[in-house]
């Protein structure tokens, strides 16, 4: 049928042109015949933009599942749920009668999820702002803490630890806008007479970015060992951390827990340190220093049978609970700008000339050279020994002396004789002196189980050659032998030395800690350690122990004949700077014929007018063994 009908018209086309409508008309399968070519191109423009589209997708689902896929599920998971941490508590320190010296209390730190905070440069922003708000912090660690964010990072990053009471409520109120913060529980150190035992225990801390480099199992909120006990037992003392699996919204904010592996706390030390003894120790050098108007002392007590550590002072000391409670900057300074150095542990660390502590070494040194025997008489002088035009002088005038009365009556002059030589005795000259001062642990660390030790120093003539430039002289050999000159030690080299001597010549590693308990109980007793042994005759020792018994019963210290046990000991006094000071040594042991203890004590900066450190060994001894609560 035509799609026009009727008689024909006459069309004038757009130029005016009368065309017949005839021409116009068309059956309905010519037009058909003339739109299939255009419904054919769009079917097939259609199909291939289909085919492309679906093929485009089925490479990109290919590309994020085999290509990406571990990568986004680990984001996805991460997303939705989380590990968290769950801190394990460190171990206790107790003392050998099981007094503990530390507790564990619980603490909320605030931390930092980066990739849960905004993109938004104002959100971020607005953030940094509440935060220092809400916790009291400064903008300025904010803003840095901030800027350092790896910002795909699921870790916690530490705000700010052990948070107010009043700061957590402020929180809760305000958590809903703090996206990427929470609170972290865990737990802090608080230390027992932290005073008192600082210098021992040290203290832990929050680990710091250059600590992580040597630790990197740690987490960037875990506790670390700083100082003392908490920094060389800290891998026994850290235990396991534990953790929530939870799952999240995308805040960050936990939505409802998924199971819970608990931690494993770490492993409690037993330690040799005799509490009560050591609190005694510190009151009676104290009140020595205030006494005396002094600041700078230390002392020592120790089991000569096995080097176990019984008591470790050192004075001034420092609040560690400042430290485990992270210290101020104020507090800090004060601290570091005292010209006492309260964090120095002189006990240890300290390097002093040791006066006349050493000349039961160099006695023994003399008798197993054959310098000289027991009897040897040596003349006094009347306190001045010259050689050429130069004099040495004694402390105080001493008659003829053997081994035993030059020991008990410190004589210089003796010393001076059987270490450079005088009149027919030979001397035993430096490099002899160092020989027997290393295998006494001299100019060595002793390799105790804290950090901080320092070596001490024990010259030679080829040193003094190669650092002075200048030869060794007789009178470098005279200084060396009573203890002065160039000579440098530790006061735990110096009581670690007569410890050889009171148990009759094995030289002990010293040890703080006794035994580690674990979780489950079980004690590991740390064994005794030797660091040499039968290197002198024991005879030859016997002979020295009897001239520093004598120290008491006839020497310079009889004030100890008083005491309920008998005791040997030695004096010392050492000259150091231009302004006539001394420091006071006395070492020790008790009872004399089977010794359990073995005490130093050093008084620094004191005049010339005594034995400051006799009567505080005086006042521990008769403490001690006045004791009913010992199990010896």
């Amino acid at each position: 049928m035509p799609f026009f009908e009727g008689k024909p018209r006459k069309i004038s086309d757009k130029r005016g042109m009368e065309i017949d409508d005839a021409v116009l008309t068309i059956t309905e399968a010519d037009a058909v015949k003339m739109e299939w070519p255009l419904h054919r191109f769009f079917l097939q423009f259609l199909f291939l933009f289909a085919l492309l589209f679906f093929v485009g997708i089925l490479v990109r689902i290919g590309y994020l599942n085999i290509v990406k896929g571990g990568e986004y599920q680990l984001k996805a998971e991460h997303n939705s749920l989380r590990e968290i941490v769950i801190p394990a508590p460190r171990g206790i320190f107790y003392d050998r009668f099981g007094k503990s010296l530390v507790t564990n209390e619980p603490s909320i730190d605030v931390v930092i999820i980066p990739i849960d905070l905004p993109k938004e440069t104002e959100k971020r922003d607005a953030i940094e702002s509440m935060l220092v708000s809400t916790f009291s912090v400064d903008e300025q660690v904010v803003r840095d803490l901030f800027a350092s964010l790896a910002p795909r990072s699921i870790q916690p990053v530490l705000l700010k630890e052990k948070i107010s009471q009043e700061e957590m409520i402020l929180f809760l109120s305000r958590n809903r806008d703090l996206p990427g913060v929470s609170l972290y529980k865990t737990t802090g150190r608080r230390y027992t007479d932290s005073v008192i035992f600082s210098h021992l225990l040290g203290y832990e801390g929050k680990i710091r970015k250059e600590e992580l480099l040597l630790h990197p199992d740690y987490l960037m909120t875990d506790s670390i060992g700083k100082q003392g006990i908490e920094k060389s037992y800290d891998e026994v003392l850290r235990g396991k951390n534990g953790f929530t699996r939870a799952e999240v919204d995308a805040l960050g904010h936990v939505k409802q827990g998924l199971g819970i592996v608990p931690p494993v706390p770490g492993s409690d030390l037993i330690l040799n340190i005799d509490a009560l003894l050591q609190k005694k120790v510190f009151d009676e050098l104290q009140l020595l220093l205030e006494k005396k108007n002094l600041k700078q002392a230390a002392a020592i007590v120790m089991d000569p049978r096995d080097g176990a550590v019984r008591a470790m002072v050192s004075l001034p000391s420092y609040d560690n609970n400042l430290f485990a409670g992270g210290i101020s900057s104020e507090n800090y300074k004060t601290l570091t700008d005292d010209a006492s150095l309260p964090l120095f542990n002189r006990a240890l660390s300290g390097e002093y000339p040791p006066g006349s502590t050493i000349k039961p070494v160099i006695a023994t040194a003399a008798l197993a050279e054959n310098v000289i025997n027991q009897s040897t008489m040596v003349n006094g002088l009347g306190g001045i020994l010259k050689v050429g035009n130069f004099s040495f002088r004694d402390w105080t005038a001493h008659g003829t002396s053997t081994v035993r009365q030059a020991i008990a009556e410190s004589n210089d002059i003796f010393f001076y004789t059987i270490g450079g030589g005088y009149g027919g005795i030979a001397g035993l000259g430096m490099d002899r002196m160092k020989k027997y001062e290393n295998l006494f642990g001299y100019g060595e660390r002793t390799g105790i189980d804290i950090g901080g030790e320092a070596t001490g120093f024990i010259p030679s003539p080829l040193w003094k050659k190669e650092k002075v430039g200048e030869r060794w002289y007789i009178g470098d050999d005279y200084h060396a032998a009573i203890g002065q000159g160039f000579i440098t030690a530790t006061p735990l080299q110096i009581l670690n030395s007569i410890n050889t001597i009171a148990n009759g010549g094995t030289l002990y590693k010293p040890k703080i800690v006794s035994q580690v308990r674990s979780t489950e109980g079980v004690v590991t007793k740390l064994p005794t350690e030797i660091l040499r042994s039968n290197f002198v005759n024991p005879d030859i020792l016997r002979i020295v122990r009897e001239g520093m018994r004598e120290t008491v019963t006839s020497g310079t210290a009889t004030s100890l004949k008083a005491l309920p046990v008998e005791v040997a000991g030695k004096t010392g006094t050492a000259q150091f700077g231009n302004e006539n000071k001394t420091h006071g040594w006395f070492v020790s042991f008790a009872p004399y014929e089977h010794p359990v203890l073995a005490m130093i004590v050093l008084v620094e900066g004191q005049g010339m007018e005594g034995y400051n450190a006799v009567p505080v060994t005086q006042s521990v001894y008769d403490w001690y063994f006045s004791r009913t609560d010992l199990h010896e």
